[in-house]
């Protein structure tokens, strides 16, 4: 059975002005998966969303009363004024998870989800557009709707929870001891923002039949015409259909050439005074991006920590697994490899620099010689191995292995423990990028316990490796 089945369609042009027009001859073909991977895909990141926002919620109330009970030991009114509203207010917000949010003004989830909802919705415009799909369209549609008010109301949570820790900090500022249960609520709000992001850039990655659809639909001047009518980001940034001599407008907005005309009018033609400012200004940049860089996923300066966050605290499990393997090669007295250790191995990251896992490795033996080559089983072994980062793109490797060096027809013959060898491996490795999702490493590693190996190992190891 074929992967995608194929829905065809002829959208035909009454006004060439129409948004949601198009030629006679203009026919394309969507994949049929399209509609059921966004509804699925919608219908995933909003149980997230709700799930993590219900969870912020519950944890940011149980630590208010915490705090609550700690200040009715200190003064019991500012308790009952401080804490009771704000506690029912959390409450109050958990229990209206689900609910329709009236109006909304942003899209809360970003370009994406803005041109897949006007993606839609010219669909949904189009006479005759899907056939038979168009019961799929709706239901796609309103899984799109429902996950765009999850990220709305957790959008307002976020700014919720901003707003009050800031105002906690203020009221609480004259009674001493809270300072560590601060920082708790501070870390709750920023992690919770951080995990919005982590799920808006699981929203933001199509799929085959998405990516397919998306490009179907950009060959289509009526579709571009539309978007560029309809979507807050393209019709802002002219991302889509625009012509190369149009402009976005910007009314109310200055100009580069603006500023720089109000700045010389200010400060006259003095020169001394002008490279002042544009020291300053340069200055004022540098520390900016380098903010960016260090806080690149913040989008309100409220949302700051106050605190040193571990970046790997909002990536589930299977989202720190890293994926890969390495070959070593191993040579006689000649050129000649008489061996291939051939590896692989799985990864946790535990930390943004550190990573730590097991492998195995199948040693495949390739005769003696140009003039005798020959593949046999040669081995098999069990791997541990950690890595941390150093500097740049040089990591600090080692681990423990134990090696079967022995050729094998059965497995019972692997409980021979004299045929196994162990090895202590400690080097150096540097990784480089090979694409957006293969990273490539070469490892120069020392094995301290070759020596006891009989018969006797190099106790210098290369391999040549990749992370997925």
């Amino acid at each position: 059975m074929n992967l995608f089945l194929l829905a065809t369609f002829t959208i035909c042009f009454n006004n060439p002005a129409s948004d949601s027009t198009v030629r006679k001859d203009s026919i394309i073909t969507l994949p049929d998966r399209y509609l059921s991977q966004v509804k699925r895909k919608s219908e995933h990141v909003e149980s997230q969303v709700d799930k993590r926002t219900a969870q912020a919620l519950d944890r940011f109330a149980r630590q208010e009363k915490r705090m609550q009970a700690k200040l009715m030991k200190m003064d019991s009114t500012a308790a009952k004024r401080i804490f009771s509203q704000s506690i029912d207010s959390l409450n109050h917000m958990k229990a209206g998870l689900g609910r329709k949010v009236s109006g909304i003004t942003s899209n809360a989830g970003g370009a994406y989800l803005d041109t897949l909802q006007n993606s839609l919705k010219f669909l949904q415009g189009s006479n005759n557009i899907l056939g038979s799909n168009t019961s799929k369209l709706a239901s796609a549609t309103q899984s799109v709707d429902n996950l765009q008010n999850s990220l709305q109301q957790a959008e307002q949570v976020k700014a919720y929870l901003r707003e009050q820790r800031q105002l906690l900090k203020q009221q609480l500022a004259n009674y001493t001891g809270f300072g560590k249960d601060l920082t708790n609520l501070n870390k709750e709000a920023y992690y919770y923002g951080q995990q919005l992001n982590e799920y808006k850039a699981t929203l933001s990655d199509r799929k085959k039949a998405e990516e397919k659809a998306v490009k179907l639909l950009k060959t289509l001047p009526a579709y571009n015409n539309f978007i560029t009518q309809h979507s807050q980001y393209a019709s802002l940034f002219n991302l889509i259909g625009a012509s190369s001599n149009s402009t976005a407008s910007l009314a109310g907005l200055q100009t580069r050439s603006q500023v720089e005309s109000i700045i010389s009018q200010r400060l006259g033609n003095d020169p001394s005074a002008q490279q002042a400012v544009s020291q300053q200004m340069a200055q004022a940049k540098s520390q900016l991006n380098e903010l960016k860089d260090k806080y690149s996923n913040l989008d309100n300066a409220g949302d700051m920590p106050d605190f040193k966050p571990n970046p790997m605290k909002t990536k589930s499990f299977l989202q720190r697994l890293e994926f890969g393997g390495n070959l070593q090669f191993q040579k006689n007295t000649s050129y000649y490899p008489t061996t291939t250790d051939i590896a692989g191995q799985v990864g946790y990251k535990f930390h943004k620099n550190g990573s730590a896992g097991v492998g195995l490795s199948y040693k495949l033996g390739m005769g003696t010689g140009w003039n005798h080559i020959a593949f046999t089983h040669q081995g098999v072994g069990l791997r541990s191995y950690m890595d941390w980062k150093l500097k740049g793109t040089f990591y600090l490797n080692g681990g423990f292995e134990e090696n079967y060096v022995s050729t094998f027809t059965n497995v019972s013959e692997l409980m021979n423990v004299n045929s196994w060898q162990r090895s202590a491996l400690l080097g150096i490795s540097k990784k480089y990028k090979i694409n957006a999702k293969l990273k490539g490493n070469l490892m120069l590693l020392y094995d301290f316990l070759a020596s006891r190996n009989f018969p006797a190992t190099s106790s210098i190891k290369v391999r040549f490796g990749y992370t997925m």
